[in-house]
């Protein structure tokens, strides 16, 4: 009988399966190995390191993310990209209790694997410049103010909606649409260019990097 044959995809649904049931921490290289009944060489063999497995995990969950995210952007719907976070998270369920609930440092400690350094810096330009091109049509302007009011309604506030519904393994209602919805419009549609001003803009990483809630478990959301 021949050896069974290792792709790199079956690691990472290996891992993806384990994050899915105990968070990033539940992923080893013996856990991993384990569930597929492989060799730790065939894991090195294609795997540098752990870090180097969740680091890929993590970015393919962001960028499946963004894809709906940025093209509402783009064509100029700042209300459906709030939108986008909620009816994600409907589709994706699993991976939205992974890039929602846990920070990317809960996934890779440290400097990022330098084979996975240009892509995570991508991801991060990709989501400020998103940012910035709502602020600049809906505020008129790239400061400080603007760009913090353009996370505040495009990611920090359909988090905090959609948030406890992942928390508990839910799809968020209608409800929440119409809180995000309501919270929008009320920001932005015919709001002059806010008075009050930052001196900072917002430091984030991409979109979990911006929304600052970083949670060690789902199970015990007020740790971190």
């Amino acid at each position: 009988m021949g050896h069974a044959h290792f792709e790199r995809a079956h690691f990472l649904v290996a891992a993806r399966e384990l994050a899915r049931e105990g968070g990033p921490g539940q992923v080893t290289v013996a856990s991993v190995t384990d569930r597929l009944k492989a060799p730790k060489g065939s894991f090195y063999y294609r795997f540098a390191s752990r870090d180097l497995l969740l680091g890929e995990l993590w970015l393919a969950t962001t960028l499946a993310y963004q894809e709906g995210f940025v093209a509402a952007i783009e064509r100029g719907d700042g209300l459906a990209a709030a939108l986008h976070m909620p009816a994600w998270v409907r589709r994706n369920l699993d991976d939205a209790r992974l890039l929602l609930l846990y920070s990317r440092h809960d996934f890779v400690t440290g400097d990022w694997p330098e084979p996975l350094t240009l892509g995570v810096a991508d991801q991060a330009r990709r989501f400020e410049s998103c940012l910035e091109r709502f602020a600049g049509r809906t505020w008129g302007g790239v400061d400080a103010t603007s760009l913090r009011l353009s996370q505040f309604v495009l990611a920090d506030a359909p988090l905090a909606a959609v948030r406890p519904h992942l928390q508990r393994r839910e799809p968020p209602p209608a409800l929440v649409d119409e809180i995000i919805t309501i919270t929008y419009r009320s920001l932005t549609v015919g709001r002059p260019t806010p008075k009050v001003r930052f001196k900072k803009k917002p430091k984030h990483d991409g979109l979990r990097g911006a929304i600052r809630h970083r949670r060690k478990s789902p199970s015990n959301p007020e740790r971190g």
